[in-house]
């Protein structure tokens, strides 16, 4: 019986599988990402917050609410039409052109009376509105 000899590979043609070593990556980063607590970030980072400026006013009025339903408009806790509506945007906008505006609509609002109400607010000048879903 005649001896093989064994073939020694001389480090030409090697190749190197990245598959095993990518996965071992993206279960690392997993592994890190569940158990680092966001608590450690935060105790850790020095934030330098720039000073208040004392030339800007604080207005710290409340915002004015419209909720939209089913049946129209209520602003103030009064049901008002949209010519009412109107006019009490337009006293407000010669108020004030920053006067924050939320409206709240209900899950059974018809569309148009949002649209409506954007349209109103957008003819007057009062732009700083939030729209919310309840």
């Amino acid at each position: 019986m005649a001896k093989q000899k064994k073939s020694r590979n001389t480090g030409e043609n090697v190749e190197l599988e990245m598959t095993p070593m990518i996965d071992v990556v993206f279960q690392l980063l997993i592994f890190f990402i569940v158990t680092l607590k966001q608590d450690d970030i935060l105790s850790s980072l020095e934030a330098l917050r720039p000073a208040p400026d004392s030339s800007a006013t604080n207005d710290a009025t409340e915002p004015v609410t419209i909720l939209i339903g089913r049946t129209g408009f209520v602003f103030s806790g009064r049901p008002m039409s949209e010519r009412q509506l109107t006019e009490s945007f337009v006293r407000l906008a010669k108020g004030s052109k920053d006067t924050m505006i939320m409206i709240k609509c209900t899950d059974d609002s018809p569309h148009g009376y949002l649209v409506r109400a954007l349209d109103i607010l957008a003819s007057v000048g009062l732009n700083k509105v939030s729209v919310f879903s309840m």
